[in-house]
C-alpha cells in the first residue's frame, strides 16, 4: 500500500469525527487532526481504533500519543504493517 493510498483511506476513517470540514479540502501529511480538522480526544480514540480495524494493525499507546498529524498517522500505520 502506498502513502497516498493510505492518507485516502485515513481521509475516509476521520470525515466522520471532523468537526471544521474546510480542514478536509487540503488533506495532506502536515493535516493537524486536532488544530486543523478539530477532532476532539474522545473521538480520536474512535479514529485509532477505526485505524486498527480497517489497517489490521494494534496501536498501542505510545504510538496512539504520537498520532497528532495525518503524516504522523501514516508512518505509525507503515511500522506497524511492516511488523506484521
Amino acid at each position: 500500500m502506498n502513502d497516498k493510498e493510505i492518507i485516502e483511506k485515513l481521509k475516509s476513517i476521520v470525515t466522520p469525527y471532523v468537526q471544521r470540514k474546510e480542514g478536509l479540502e487540503d488533506f495532506k501529511e502536515k493535516t493537524d487532526f486536532i488544530n486543523d480538522l478539530k477532532i476532539n480526544s474522545a473521538n480520536l480514540v474512535d479514529v485509532v481504533l477505526d485505524v486498527e480495524d480497517e489497517f489490521k494493525i494494534e496501536i498501542d499507546n505510545d504510538s496512539m500519543d504520537g498520532m497528532l498529524t495525518v503524516g504522523d498517522a501514516k508512518r505509525i500505520i507503515e511500522r506497524k504493517m511492516a511488523e506484521k
